[in-house]
């Protein structure tokens, strides 16, 4: 049986890079395969940072998609990227999981998404892959998030 592969996409910022980048090193050194999807924006910035370092180790596979920005200035508009992600990337990743499922002898088994993408769950059911969320924040981040609700009933906050 072949090592299972996982494709990994964070959101594009460098608070969620880099930790599904330390998830992905740890999963290697379980013996996973690992492709890391980042925007081509995203990836040059990482592929500068790794440059020479011999930081990255040779199963994990970078690679880039479009993230239907054209520029720089669009990238300062706020709600911009969010809005742009969620109209091209989700067809952008579905044709890469698809090229590489039908090209290589280790097809993508499981996509670990930020916890921001969920249209990335969406496209790994619809080509059924197993798929699991990963948040970047502290796991207390997500706690209180599902008890705002509690808190406002409560009358602890507004």
């Amino acid at each position: 049986m072949a090592n299972p592969h996982v494709l990994v996409i964070p959101f594009p910022v460098q608070g969620h890079v880099i930790p599904l980048m330390e998830l992905a090193q740890c999963l290697v050194e379980h013996g996973f395969m690992i492709t890391f999807v980042n925007t081509e924006v995203t990836h040059e910035r990482v592929l500068d940072a790794l440059a020479d370092k011999g930081l990255l180790d040779d199963r994990i596979r970078l690679v880039a998609i479009p993230d239907g920005l054209e520029s720089a200035e669009e990238r300062k508009i706020p709600g911009k990227l969010a809005e742009a992600i969620y109209r091209v990337m989700p067809g952008k990743l579905e044709e890469l999981i698809r090229e590489i499922n039908a090209s290589e002898e280790e097809p993508i088994t499981c996509v670990i998404a930020d916890q921001g993408l969920g249209w990335a769950l969406e496209v790994a059911g619809k080509i059924g892959i197993r798929r699991a969320a990963f948040l970047t924040a502290a796991a207390a981040s997500l706690v209180l998030g599902f008890r705002i609700p509690c808190l406002i009933d409560d009358g602890i906050i507004d």
